[in-house]
């Protein structure tokens, strides 16, 4: 008999994590869908309602549940990383599905770990609070620690969803917050329908009339820009005649016609600056001179280190008459730009094609774009990965001087084929210009290529996997808001101040 329940109980066990794993799976996938941060709302409900019925009081075992539901999220969001892995880099299949298991194993901890407030704290009226003030705390760490990786947040869904306007004040994890506190009132509307329902309509109502409040404004006449999809397969980027031919095609589609911003993607000039075909960048300069251009390059910089010289992500910007500009890209992706400490052993054991970048500084100046007559408009450039690090780019435009008045984004997602890692990454730069109210610019290799509304509304893009050239115009903004002044400070500082009040209590119980 004893045996037959230890028995039921693991099938019990198993068959939890099984439907966890599957809804989240299902909170990943919504995203993708028009009305995504909506419908994520009720499966989180459901992750909830699935946890709460715990068949166990071990922490060890509802953490591994919380764990199962993490890795249908983390593996259903973050699959495409195997194309870059296996197709591009040339990693063996096994060892490709490896690291994106053990990366989402890793991720999930995070997750799993914000999941144990509903077992920690039992005032129901409290819980969902504290689940969400420890979902920030988790969500923040998920971004800050050994590097950061938060990408496939809940906040960038929302963009699709109702707390979207809440951004601009006080940024993408109070949209998080929100999420979470709303689901778990879902949860609750059995047993107390009206006070829940009217809590979540309510917060619904107030983010929405929070939109009627903008903080920046239009600022010049609007910017003729140009931005270049190429559309050259990574496959083609050890093959010197493709190399060639494609910084043939960047140098003639830029010099086919003059704009006040020309851009094309990050590294489109696949090689280093210095290595550069002669006459190369002096006879794109002379264009900018003689058209009254700008043109912002991506290519690979070359910097002075304490390992001698090494090799940057570098944005180039070229004005009429002016002195060239210079980026290097801040925040390096883990094993794809650089190897993080320790692990040289790893990438040394299996061969595994990595390349080795020097970090840029945080503080680096905007690009200033000059215009004659007028006064110059100045962008924050982000290359890439660094456009999921919103607290960052609020930081650089509130300590920068001069005031930015435009993001651009220079993008090459060829690494990750036919996926959803392009659609992830628009919302990504759709919830920055939310958050800073300042229109954004995507010049990418195979897409999107997009501009961007300073409230992140798409304002006209290239279709993806194609070659062309988007021309269009775009209006500058100036002013700050409320979340570029505070950064995640006040959001932070809730958190903290509810889970400081949710343990205090706790204890008053124990």
């Amino acid at each position: 008999m004893i045996l037959l329940d230890r028995q039921s109980l693991r099938f019990r066990r198993v068959v939890k994590a099984l439907a966890l794993f599957i809804l989240g799976a299902a909170l990943a996938g919504a995203a993708e869908l028009p009305f995504g941060g909506w419908l994520q709302i009720p499966i989180l409900a459901l992750v909830w309602l699935t946890l709460s019925k715990s068949v166990s009081q071990s922490i060890k075992k509802n953490f591994v549940a919380g764990i199962a539901f993490g890795l249908g999220y983390f593996v259903t969001g973050l699959w495409w990383i195997y194309i870059s892995l296996h197709d591009v880099g040339g990693m063996n299949a096994p060892l490709s599905c490896t690291a994106i298991f053990l990366l989402s194993v890793c991720m999930s901890f995070y997750f799993s770990a914000a999941c144990q407030s509903i077992f920690l704290f039992k005032h129901p009226h409290l819980k969902g609070l504290l689940l969400a003030a420890a979902w920030v705390a988790m969500e923040y760490l998920r971004g800050s620690l050994f590097t950061g990786f938060p990408w496939i947040g809940l906040a960038e869904a929302q963009f699709n969803g109702p707390f979207a306007p809440i951004a601009a004040y006080f940024g993408g994890l109070s949209c998080t917050f929100l999420v979470v506190w709303s689901s778990w009132e879902l949860t609750q509307i059995k047993t107390k329908p009206y006070l829940s329902s009217l809590y979540i309509l309510g917060m619904i109502g107030v983010c929405q009339l929070a939109s009627l409040w903008t903080f920046t404004k239009p600022i010049g006449e609007p910017l003729s820009v140009r931005l270049i999809q190429g559309n050259f397969a990574q496959s083609l980027k050890f093959n010197p005649r493709a190399i060639q031919d494609q910084m043939r095609y960047y140098a003639s589609e830029i010099t086919a016609k003059s704009a006040d911003l020309i851009v094309i993607p990050e590294t489109a000039l696949p090689w280093p600056q210095s290595n550069l075909p002669v006459g190369l960048v002096a006879y794109l300069q002379d264009f900018a001179n003689t058209h009254s251009s700008n043109i912002l390059l991506g290519l690979i910089g070359e910097v002075e280190t304490s390992k001698g010289i090494q090799y940057t992500n570098r944005a180039t910007g070229l004005s009429p008459d002016f002195p060239m500009y210079q980026y290097d890209k801040a925040h390096l992706v883990p094993f794809g730009e650089f190897i993080p400490l320790g692990f040289r052993w790893f990438v040394n054991a299996f061969h595994v094609p990595l390349s080795d970048f020097a970090h840029g500084s945080l503080d680096q100046a905007p690009y200033s774009i000059q215009r004659r007559g007028q006064e110059p408009i100045n962008a924050a450039i982000t290359i890439c990965y660094e456009d999921v690090f919103g607290d960052e780019l609020a930081g650089r435009i509130r300590n920068s001087d001069p005031p930015a008045n435009l993001l651009i984004n220079m993008t090459n997602l060829a690494w990750f084929g036919d996926s959803q890692a392009p659609t992830q990454q628009l919302r990504l730069s759709q919830l920055r210009s939310l958050e800073t109210g300042l229109p954004s610019l995507r010049a990418t290799n195979t897409g999107i290529t997009a501009v961007l509304g300073p409230n992140g509304t798409l304002q006209t893009q290239l279709p993806k996997f194609t070659q062309a050239t988007l021309q269009t115009q775009v209006q500058a903004y100036s002013g700050k808001t409320p979340y570029v002044i505070w950064g995640n400070i006040p959001i932070l500082s809730v958190s903290c101040i509810l889970l400081l009040f949710g343990f205090i209590r706790q204890r008053r119980f124990w």
